[in-house]
């Protein structure tokens, strides 16, 4: 059985890992459906001052904090391949970074910056906002699920 600090930095990953999971669901079972049924130029200004919001220290030391801590927990797994949970470790820290904190640089940010970008009472605002409802709707499910798979995968490894 994983102890020591070890378990303690499992217990971490769980924890972070399973409240980021929470967010992201909360942005797809609610948020992002109440934002899509606005008139476009309040759902484009909605989403803009929620996205700025976002880069603030409450969330952010949640986020990068539980990849950093995912990062720890994978490396230390790596070198020292402890006999139990290896498996379960290493994968909890490959679905948190590629599939929550990766999908958010690659997929989620990029359409955050181009909708900034836009001035929410525009034409070319109204037209690119269904299709980003839908597009970050649709990665935000992948980071979710990633989130909360992790944090499953590191519960186990207490097991």
């Amino acid at each position: 059985m994983i102890d020591g600090p070890y378990l303690v930095l499992t217990v971490l990953g769980v924890l972070g890992c399973g409240l980021v999971a929470g967010v992201f669901y909360g942005f797809s079972a609610f948020v992002m459906r109440g934002l899509a049924e606005l008139p476009p130029a309040q759902g484009v200004a909605a989403m803009n001052a929620i996205n700025t919001s976002a880069v603030r220290p409450a969330f952010m030391l949640l986020f990068v904090g539980a990849a950093g801590l995912c990062a720890v927990l994978g490396v230390v797994t790596f070198v020292l391949l402890p006999e139990d949970g290896t498996v379960e470790l290493l994968l909890g820290s490959a679905l948190y970074l590629f599939g929550s904190f990766g999908v958010t640089v690659v997929a989620n940010v990029p359409r955050n910056d181009a909708l900034l970008k836009m001035d929410p009472g525009s034409p070319e605002a109204a037209v690119h906002w269904r299709s980003y409802v839908r597009g970050w709707t649709r990665w935000n499910h992948v980071r979710a699920v990633a989130s909360a798979a992790a944090a499953i995968s590191y519960t186990l490894a207490l097991t």
